[in-house]
C-alpha cells in the first residue's frame, strides 16, 4: 500500500549515495513523482513552500534498488505463475527497497512458462514490474542447479518464438547455455527482438563462452543498442558453471575477461551463501562496479523464517537462511533482499558507493532505463531508499509515494 502523494514539493536532507559518489550534506527535492534537485545542500535554494525532512546525521539516502534476477519473496513465487502470489512478492520487494525488478521464472513445462509470461506482461503494464527474465529452459543438465532437469531442452526456436510472442516485448533477458546445439541461432533470435542473452547454467569451455558472448554483443549492437544497454550478461557468475581451474579455465575466465573490457556484465549474488565475501571483493576490484550487477536470486522464503517452500515445481528447504533443493541439496535461490546484499557487499570491503552503483545505475542501464531511474538526478523518477549507516531500512519512496515498510 502507498500513501497519497503530497501536492507540495518535498526536500529530504541526508547523506546521498548515487552514481558512485557520496554527498555527506545533501538534499533531494521531490516534485510530484520526479526528482527536481539532488546534490549538496549548500547549492540548493530552499523555498518556503517546500515541505522539509531533515534526517538524523549519517542517515543514507540511496536511489531505489534495481534487481534483474528475482524469483519471489514473502511466500510469493514468480515461477509458479499465480497472480496473488506474484503480487504478494512484488509488494514486499517494493516496500523493502527494490523499487524496480524483473520477475524471474525457472525451467518448466511450456504451458507453465506461457501462463507466467502472460501474467507478468499484465503486471508490467500496471507498472509493478520492469520486465520478465526467463532462466531457461535452454540450460545444461550438467549445471542445472535447482532447475528441474525433466524440462531442460536444447534451444528450440519455435518454442522461443512462442514465448517471445506471448511476452509482447516484456521479456528482457533469457539465461541460456552456449554449448547446446542451436545456441547460436537462439542468440540471433533473442537479439533481433531486443532480448539480452544471459550466459549461465553452462558447462561450456572458455572458448565457447567467449565466442557466444561476443556474438550476443554484436547481435545487440546490430539491433541498435549502445555500449551500455547492448551487452550480454552472465547469470550468477560462478554459480551454475564449472569452477575456474588453471588448466581448464571454463566460462568463468571468459566472463571475467569480457566484463573487464566492458563487453559483458556479470551478476553476483553477494549474499554470503552463493559467494564467499572475498570472492565478491576480488571481482569488484578486478572488474569495477560498472561491470557488475548485484542481484538476489531471491525466492519465496525471502523475508520469512526457515521452513519448506517451492521454487517453481521444486520443493525447497530453508535452514538458517540457506535455501537448498530437497532432491539434490543444490542451492535453490537466495533469501536476502537487495538492500541486504548491498550492505553485505560493503561488509566484504567493497566501498558502499560501488555496491550501490551495482544495484542501481548499472542494472538500470542494462534495462535501458537510465533516463527513468537508477540514480538521484534531476528528472528521474522519485525512487528513494532511506537507511541507517548499518543498512537498516527506514523508509522507501517509489514514484514519489512513501511505501509502508515493516518495522
Amino acid at each position: 500500500m502507498t500513501s497519497s502523494a503530497p501536492t507540495a514539493p518535498r526536500a529530504i536532507y541526508g547523506t546521498l549515495i548515487t552514481d558512485g559518489q557520496r554527498i555527506p550534506d545533501g538534499v533531494v527535492l521531490i516534485e510530484a513523482d520526479r526528482i527536481s534537485y539532488a546534490g549538496p545542500a549548500q547549492s540548493y535554494q530552499p523555498d518556503a513552500a517546500v515541505e522539509e525532512t531533515k534526517l538524523a546525521p549519517g542517515t543514507l539516502v540511496l536511489p531505489g534498488l534495481v534487481d534483474v534476477h528475482n524469483h519471489g519473496a514473502a511466500g510469493g513465487d514468480f515461477p509458479g505463475g499465480q497472480e496473488d502470489s506474484a503480487r504478494k512478492a512484488i509488494d514486499f520487494l517494493h516496500r523493502h527497497g527494490t523499487t524496480t525488478l524483473l520477475a524471474s521464472m525457472v525451467t518448466a513445462a511450456e504451458s507453465d512458462l506461457l501462463r507466467g509470461v502472460e501474467l507478468y506482461v499484465e503486471l508490467c503494464k500496471e507498472g509493478l514490474l520492469a520486465g520478465i527474465h526467463l532462466e531457461g529452459p535452454f540450460l545444461s543438465e550438467a549445471r542445472c542447479g535447482a532447475q528441474d532437469p525433466a524440462y531442460l531442452l536444447s534451444p528450440d526456436l519455435d518454442l522461443a518464438q512462442r514465448l517471445i510472442d506471448a511476452g509482447q516485448g516484456k521479456i528482457v533477458t533469457m539465461t541460456y547455455a552456449p554449448e547446446l546445439p542451436g545456441a547460436a541461432a537462439l542468440i540471433d533470435l533473442l537479439t533481433s527482438h531486443g532480448i539480452t542473452p544471459s550466459l549461465g547454467h553452462t558447462d561450456a569451455d572458455a572458448g565457447t563462452a567467449a565466442t557466444s558472448l561476443i556474438q550476443a554483443r554484436e547481435g545487440l549492437a546490430a539491433a541498435g543498442f549502445d555500449g551500455n544497454t547492448g551487452r550480454p550478461t552472465v547469470t550468477h557468475l560462478f554459480n551454475g558453471m564449472p569452477p575456474m581451474h588453471h588448466r581448464s579455465p571454463g566460462p568463468v575466465a571468459s566472463c571475467l575477461r569480457l566484463a573487464k573490457a566492458g563487453k559483458a556484465a556479470v551478476e553476483l549474488v553477494a549474499d554470503n551463501t552463493h559467494l564467499d565475501p572475498q570472492t565478491v571483493l576480488t571481482v569488484f576490484e578486478l572488474l569495477g562496479a560498472q561491470n557488475i550487477l548485484l542481484v538476489t536470486d531471491s525466492m519465496a522464503a525471502t523475508g520469512l523464517s526457515d521452513g519448506s517452500y517451492r521454487l517453481g515445481p521444486a520443493q525447497v528447504t530453508v535452514h538458517q537462511g540457506v535455501a537448498t533443493l530437497d532432491a539434490t541439496g543444490s542451492i535453490a535461490g537466495g533469501t536476502a533482499t537487495l538492500l541486504q546484499v548491498v550492505f553485505r557487499t560493503a561488509a566484504a570491503g567493497v566501498p558502499l558507493e560501488s555496491a550501490v552503483l551495482s544495484a542501481t545505475a548499472v542494472p538500470a542501464r542494462a534495462l535501458g532505463l537510465s533516463d527513468e531511474l537508477g540514480g538521484l538526478r534531476r528528472g528521474l523518477r522519485a525512487d528513494l531508499v532511506i537507511a541507517d549507516a548499518k543498512g537498516t531500512l527506514q523508509a522507501v519512496m517509489r514514484g514519489g509515494n512513501w511505501l509502508e515498510t515493516a518495522k
